[in-house]
């Protein structure tokens, strides 16, 4: 069975994000430039891959996330979805929270379904994951315009002070940097090596932030993996600042 998108149409549970916040702690009040786009390695423009290994229609967005993956001023983040996992392979990468997490977008973008290959840029807008053009298209028109200023030291994040009246979520993200070669032996894949980069293996919401000055503590990371934090409103809107740490 040879599927180009799968959709589902089922809602989900508004409690599949399964949130637990930590009370952030208050950062004296500073000023801070705040960020003016995510166009430089300091303040990369986040894009969110959204794919499975059971989805025939997966492979070409894996080749173009690996090949954005080489610019300095994106962040690329590769999210394996469950929802595949029924049908002849389960992805061995694949976390409930992750497709929690496309669904957010969804609702957040006023749509009623989730499908794959789909890539989510800057948290504002989705496109189909294996077109190269348009991903790129859609990085440069998506740019971000304000955020906060993003720090860290250990394990301290601090976000400054900005402009912003609506509770934001601050994730933390984990993720391999490596390409993994990952052999398919079943579904729509059947027989494939597929390679898999900045595969993400760790989500954590660290808590929110509403435009004053805070700092919050990150737990550790899994040897291997690499950091970066994200700023965005509420759990589904647009990225409002991003750094790797």
């Amino acid at each position: 069975m040879s599927k180009s998108v799968y959709t589902i149409l089922a809602l989900a549970s508004a409690g599949a994000l399964g949130l637990h916040l930590a009370a952030p702690q208050v950062a004296p009040e500073a000023s801070a430039a705040p960020v003016t786009s995510g166009a430089d390695a300091a303040h990369p423009a986040v894009i969110e891959l959204y794919q499975s290994q059971g989805c025939s229609s997966c492979p070409p967005a894996l080749a173009v996330l690996d090949e954005v993956a080489n610019r300095p001023d994106v962040l690329a983040l590769n999210f394996a979805v469950t929802y595949w996992d029924q049908l002849g392979w389960k992805d061995i990468y694949a976390q409930p929270a992750y497709t929690a997490r496309q669904w957010a977008y969804s609702h957040a973008q006023g749509r009623g379904n989730v499908q794959t290959p789909q890539l989510i840029v800057n948290g504002r807008v989705a496109v189909l994951g294996s077109r190269k053009g348009e991903v790129e298209q859609a990085i440069a028109r998506n740019a971000r315009t304000g955020g906060p200023a993003l720090a860290a030291q250990g394990n301290t994040i601090t976000i400054a002070a900005a402009p912003f009246a609506k509770p934001a979520t601050v994730w933390l993200v984990g993720y391999d940097p490596r390409t993994v070669q990952v052999p398919i032996r079943a579904g729509e894949n059947n027989g494939r090596t597929l390679p898999h980069r900045n595969i993400v293996r760790q989500l954590v919401a660290l808590g929110s932030w509403s435009g004053k000055a805070v700092s919050l503590t990150a737990p550790s990371t899994p040897a291997g993996l690499k950091r970066a934090v994200l700023v965005q409103s509420g759990t589904g809107g647009p990225i409002l600042a991003a750094a790797r740490l």
